[in-house]
């Protein structure tokens, strides 16, 4: 067991990414209590008759006596308030329990948790796992899904070193690539590197099916690949570009302007250009890890 993770944490939010957590908690640190919160008694009783908790409720005042460690997995707009319900809680954890989560968006997330519990006994370090999924729910988790992933932490001048160890080694536990950055950085690379492509899938999905959804029969694997992401839930995507919008309306602009670039070269009927176009693109696509 690693020692220096506690030895009972708790999940709020059993969907995809709280799911294969505790799915991967249970083969990684078979000695770990592991509990759960869920917002409907029956997702509870699911969770406890699949065995993905050792304790599950709807009740936080269940699951959180003697919690070490308690990671938000509940829609990042949903966050504030139920970080206010857990001070309210505090009683309750053991001392000095950390706070990480899952949001995948930090500067507004951090900010509004970091500001609750700064008068509380929880230490927050925000987080953001890149391991989502089109797919959502608990029938989506697998234990594998944060192997080699990228986690993103954004500690802040308020964050404490123990809490930071903790959650870097949370992290690496589940075999994440922790790297650090803080929240506005944060939200700078990921509107480009998640939340752009979302958007441009959805785009793409709507430019190619709008007029023609019969075209959808002779879509290939690429088509496939390129609009993958657009399948994901729309309500936790509205949340998610919602709280990021600067950002993400900065990358879309970006965007625009490459797509001007390349209907100039069109337009100029330019091989060269546009090969040089679709090099670049390749190059950097290629160092992608």
């Amino acid at each position: 067991m690693n020692t220096s993770l506690p030895l009972h944490i708790a999940i709020l939010g059993p969907g995809l990414l709280g799911g294969s957590m505790l799915m991967a908690l249970r083969a990684s640190l078979p000695g770990v209590h592991l509990r759960a919160w869920a917002r409907r008694p029956e997702a509870a009783a699911v969770l406890m008759e699949r065995g993905f908790a050792d304790l599950a409720s709807s009740r936080l005042e269940e699951i959180l006596p003697g919690v070490g460690l308690v990671v938000l997995c509940t829609p990042v707009e949903t966050m504030p308030a139920l970080a206010a319900e857990l001070v309210t809680l505090q009683s309750l954890v053991a001392p000095g329990c950390v706070v990480t989560d899952v949001g995948s968006v930090k500067t507004t997330v951090v900010t509004a948790l970091e500001d609750a519990f700064a008068r509380s006994t929880y230490r927050f370090v925000g987080s953001h796992p890149m391991a989502g999924s089109e797919r959502a729910g608990l029938e989506a988790a697998r234990v594998e899904l944060f192997q080699r992933a990228a986690c993103l932490i954004t500690p802040t001048l308020f964050t404490e070193d123990t809490a930071l160890a903790t959650i870097r080694a949370f992290w690496a536990l589940l075999g994440c690539r922790v790297l650090e950055m803080s929240p506005e950085e944060h939200d700078r690379k990921v509107a480009r590197i998640s939340h752009l492509p979302h958007v441009a899938a959805a785009v793409t999905a709507l430019a190619a099916l709008h007029e023609d959804p019969s075209a959808a029969a002779c879509a290939g694997n690429g088509f496939r690949d390129t609009t993958r992401v657009a399948a994901g839930d729309p309500a936790l995507w509205t949340g998610i570009l919602l709280e990021n919008r600067d950002e993400v309306r900065a990358s879309i602009l970006a965007a625009r302007d490459l797509y001007n670039e390349l209907l100039a070269i069109l337009d100029n009927v330019d091989d060269r250009a546009l090969r040089h176009f679709l090099q670049n693109a390749k190059t950097l696509r290629d160092g992608v890890v």
